[in-house]
């Protein structure tokens, strides 16, 4: 048998986040062998097991993958999480790339410049609940089924969720005006496996403080 998939990358969330999400939700058992200093980061690169010079990587299966939509989208294949069809794997990859565009304004923002905060975080809340959150609440009532594609959990959804929460960390009553995501978050949440991986002490990471920032900056020079 494979040994279990082994994530390289900082010991915070990051891009690589939303892979632990998902192998958290599909079952996966995983290891981490976390970027700590400048040294570890350019032994990686030194050693030529990335791609393109960047990390997350993942060990799995006999590949040493990168890319953060390359690894998604084939952890989401591999265990029965991109949809039944052509049609259904083209909506859930527009639903997580509009998860992604929500995510990437959060993840950058314990970076930004402290004058601009205030600017930045109204603007997460406004693009959250007018350009992203009334696609999904509208997708869930028209579809009329408890997950976003088909009736059955994809990638779509274990995504959705992580945004959710990401959101509600940067303002706790962010769903108030949408009932439909509430529900979906009380169910999905509720999923075993993510039910699991919500609760203290799993390898799920906390959000990103100014302590962590400077050892980002510090690993990657920035």
């Amino acid at each position: 048998m494979a040994g279990k998939p082994k994530l390289h990358y900082t010991k915070g969330r990051g891009k690589m986040e939303s892979i632990r999400w998902l192998l958290a939700a599909a079952g996966v058992e995983f290891e981490e062998e976390f970027i700590e200093t400048k040294e570890d980061l350019e032994k990686l690169r030194n050693d030529g097991v990335l791609l393109f010079q960047q990390v997350p990587m993942v060990e799995i299966d006999g590949m040493r993958m990168v890319q953060t939509r390359a690894i998604l989208s084939y952890i989401a294949a591999k265990y029965n999480l991109y949809g039944k069809d052509l049609k259904e794997r083209a909506w859930i990859d527009m639903y997580v790339e509009g998860t992604t565009d929500l995510m990437g304004m959060i993840m950058y923002f314990p970076f930004q410049p402290a004058d601009t905060k205030e600017k930045n975080l109204a603007l997460i809340i406004e693009r959250a609940t007018t350009r992203y959150f009334p696609v999904y609440e509208k997708a869930l009532k028209d579809h009329g089924q408890d997950y976003l594609v088909g009736n059955k959990l994809s990638w779509a959804d274990i995504h959705l969720l992580e945004a959710i929460l990401m959101a509600e960390e940067c303002k706790p009553d962010i769903l108030s005006a949408f009932p439909l995501l509430q529900a979906f978050k009380g169910r999905i949440s509720n999923i075993p496996t993510i039910k699991k991986f919500l609760q203290p002490g799993s390898q799920r990471k906390p959000p990103t403080d100014e302590k962590f920032v400077a050892v980002v900056r510090k690993i990657f020079n920035i």
